[in-house]
């Protein structure tokens, strides 16, 4: 018994590439593990699904990436570490939805810092385009350099400040988030 276990182990190793990436699914949509930020790896942290109106209609699922996976978002929001999230698209949105759903995002993730944001949300809001259902938006955040902004792997413009990345991340992660269940997912709970 011990040689067949110990023969099925050495086939799978020779049939796998070494650090052969693994990869997480929410309702059809995968994600790797592993993302890779300036040479610094992050982890998967957590998967959720944006749903909205009434008819709960998915428009997208949302990946975090962490250089250190945690539960916590207070101690997430206020970590000075690169992270990255990931929306994929699963309903199409029209630009003028997606400025008006940053617009109350922004306004209840940093309403005390909207003054000094002001000018960096309305160049976020210019980016704004719409996306169709299977596209990704990307969000990668370097601390000091603030947030990268990627439309399908390509890069619409970066928005200085850390300021400004954890307002968007508290988007998410602050204590009025788009819905309960994707904060949790996000979180590393299930993803719903």
């Amino acid at each position: 018994m011990r040689y067949r276990l110990w023969c099925a182990a050495l086939a799978a190793a020779l049939v796998l590439p070494a650090g052969a990436a693994r990869a997480r699914e929410c309702d059809g949509v995968s994600f790797p593990e592993h993302v890779t930020v300036q040479g610094q790896s992050l982890t998967l942290n957590g998967l959720g699904i944006r749903k909205a109106t009434w008819f709960r209609i998915k428009v997208y699922v949302g990946a975090l990436y962490l250089a250190h996976p945690s539960p916590d978002a207070t101690a997430i929001l206020k970590a000075s570490e690169p992270s990255e999230i990931v929306l994929h698209f699963m309903w199409s949105v029209s630009a003028s939805q997606l400025r008006d759903a940053w617009k109350d995002g922004f306004a209840k993730s940093a309403p005390a810092q909207l003054p000094q944001l002001r000018s960096r949300i309305a160049q976020f809001d210019r980016w704004m385009t719409g996306a169709k259902s299977g596209q990704s938006m990307t969000f990668v955040h370097v601390p000091g350099q603030g947030i990268e902004y990627l439309l399908d792997g390509t890069s619409r413009g970066r928005i200085a400040g850390d300021d400004f990345a954890r307002a968007l991340l508290g988007i998410w992660l602050g204590q009025k988030p788009p819905g309960r269940a994707l904060k949790a997912g996000l979180l590393g709970g299930a993803c719903e």
